[in-house]
């Protein structure tokens, strides 16, 4: 049965409550011995002040600054773009004391203690959730060629699936060819059968497409190296043949020397194969398809997954078409559960530094040291500037989707977002493409689009990625299982196809945030151990998408 309440205040602070249902002009709701007259509808995920506001008035919600009225706003009225804007308390890195950050909320780790996952253990002494062959392109040139490697491989090795939509279309040619009605074919109810594989204990092979490498200036060209580097020395990562044109920016030399700075005792398999190099093209691919299926025989034979400690885990912290659950629910629920990361000996990346404008503040006090305190804030303002220089601002970010379901300011989509920070002291913070190496909770600079984040999380060494949404997203990553944690229960009921977890627990009433993370981080750990398929590794989504340290949001 539902406890759900009509109304939260998730901060004593604040001077707003939040819908939990829709609720109508003329009601009157209760909430701590008070009762509020709504004068205009307010539906569900969406706010309203507990007194008059006037212009100038600040909005404070999760305790923190999220915005300014524009107008006066009614006790009662809801509050969107037409009555506030986007404010958050300003932070700076000159007047910055050395921390003295105290964590009071610990939550308890002992259902955790002492409990392992089966994983593949590394030469660096990291040990990964699923076990993969990489097939990599240096530069864009490549991709036909990638393209090529992928039909021989993905289908014959078992790793493919006969798609439900191509027997559609082959229907619909059928009826149409036949002179039948194409609207009575109907499409296939039961999922296409798989190949059986070839190798048991590699789990798939994969191919990072992308449109870098050259062409652009040699910053870009750089990162890429390094991002691939991430890939290269993940984890997750069995083995990788590498594709070259020759002449291009992106050179493999400076892949190598990458490789080397992560992991100086890189032992796994290496196939390099450089177009230019070679007589034809047909020379060049018979090598590296016979090298690469050579190369993953030898894998599959000393493959083995092993007992690790959970201080061997990497959790990514994602969110992507965000509502105004998602701070309720889901993120909160994926904040303990990098609570219990750090209490365990591991570690957790949050990213996104544009959905962390409006909480700076609050970042800054949970720093351990000055240091990693003025990075941060050095960080967020470089990028924060190259946006202001093409004529945008971090307080763009809200999507048209989040400002629907009531994340109308940036400040509040961020201090929603910085949930899936949980409360622990943050230990490190990582320009784009650095490897995540410190236990506890590192800051990553990434965008807030979900694939540039995800991408880049899975590249600084995440071997799992909670991702949170309130409206549904198919993200996934070429090597990293994502695991999908609804904010509310509609969604993971109507998206069931791409939700794994439904937090929406927390919304009704049936689960405490601190229930939901620990049941998520057991779904974790049946997920590094290769028991759980999360549903974007099954779709088989492998979003790849390098930064290129431009303005994304």
């Amino acid at each position: 049965m539902s406890n759900r309440k009509p109304v939260l205040q998730l901060d004593p602070r604040d001077n707003v409550l939040v819908a939990l249902m829709d609720l109508k002009a003329g009601e009157v709701v209760q909430h701590d011995d008070q009762s509020y007259t709504l004068v205009t509808d307010v539906d569900s995920k969406h706010k309203f002040p507990t007194a008059a506001l006037n212009a100038g008035d600040p909005v404070y919600q999760f305790g923190v600054l999220v915005g300014v009225a524009t107008q006066p706003v009614a006790c009662g009225e809801l509050i969107h773009t037409h009555n506030v804007k986007h404010a958050a308390e300003e932070v700076d890195v000159d007047d910055l004391a050395e921390p003295s950050f105290a964590w009071t909320t610990q939550p308890d780790v002992s259902p955790f203690e002492g409990k392992t996952f089966d994983g593949f253990h590394r030469e660096d002494g990291q040990v990964g959730t699923a076990n993969y062959w990489l097939v990599v392109p240096m530069v864009f040139c490549e991709n036909r060629n990638l393209k090529i490697l992928e039909e021989s491989f993905v289908n014959s090795l078992g790793y493919g699936k006969a798609s439900p939509y191509t027997t559609f279309t082959k229907s619909l040619i059928d009826a149409h060819q036949a002179g039948g009605d194409v609207t009575e074919v109907t499409f296939p109810e039961t999922e296409m059968p798989s190949g059986e594989r070839v190798f048991q204990n590699i789990d798939g092979i994969k191919f990072l497409r992308h449109a870098g490498g050259c062409g652009s200036d040699r910053g870009d060209s750089d990162a890429l190296c390094a991002l691939l580097a991430g890939y290269v020395t993940h984890p997750n990562v069995a083995g990788v043949t590498v594709l070259s044109l020759g002449c291009q920016h992106a050179q493999m030399s400076i892949l190598e020397e990458q490789v080397k700075q992560r992991c100086p005792e890189y032992s796994r398999p290496m196939l390099k194969f450089e177009q230019q190099q070679f007589k034809s093209e047909q020379e060049m691919l018979e090598g590296a398809i016979r090298a690469t299926f050579t190369g993953m025989a030898d894998v599959d034979k000393v493959s083995v997954r092993k007992p690790a400690p959970l201080s061997k885990l990497t959790i990514g912290l994602e969110c992507g078409g965000s509502d105004g659950f998602s701070g309720l629910s889901a993120n909160p629920a994926i904040g303990h559960v990098s609570d219990l990361m750090t209490l365990l000996g591991g570690k957790s990346i949050l990213s996104e530094f544009p959905e962390l404008c409006g909480v700076e503040g609050e970042m800054v006090k949970r720093c351990e040291t000055k240091e990693i305190a003025s990075r941060f804030m050095k960080i967020m303002h470089a990028y924060n500037a190259r946006a202001n220089e093409v004529g945008s601002d971090f307080s763009t970010n809200p999507s048209p989707g989040n400002i629907k379901d009531g994340l109308i300011t940036d400040a509040i989509k961020s201090a929603g977002a910085a949930k899936k920070g949980g409360t622990a002291p943050i230990v490190d913070v990582l320009d784009y493409t650095e490897p995540c190496t410190k236990p506890g909770l590192t800051l990553l600079c990434t965008p807030g689009n979900d694939v540039e984040s995800t991408t880049a999380m899975a590249g600084s060494w995440c071997n799992v990625i909670l991702f949170s949404t309130g409206l549904g997203t198919p993200t996934g990553n070429p090597v990293c299982p994502v695991i999908k944690v609804a904010s509310n229960t509609h969604t993971a009921n109507y998206h069931n196809d791409l939700i794994d977890y439904d937090a929406g627990v927390v919304i009704s009433g049936d689960e405490t945030i601190a229930e939901a993370g620990d049941n998520l981080l057991r779904l974790i750990i049946e997920t590094a151990s290769g028991r759980y398929v999360p549903k974007a590794v099954g779709l088989g989504q492998d979003d790849f998408i390098p930064w290129k340290r431009g303005v994304s949001l």
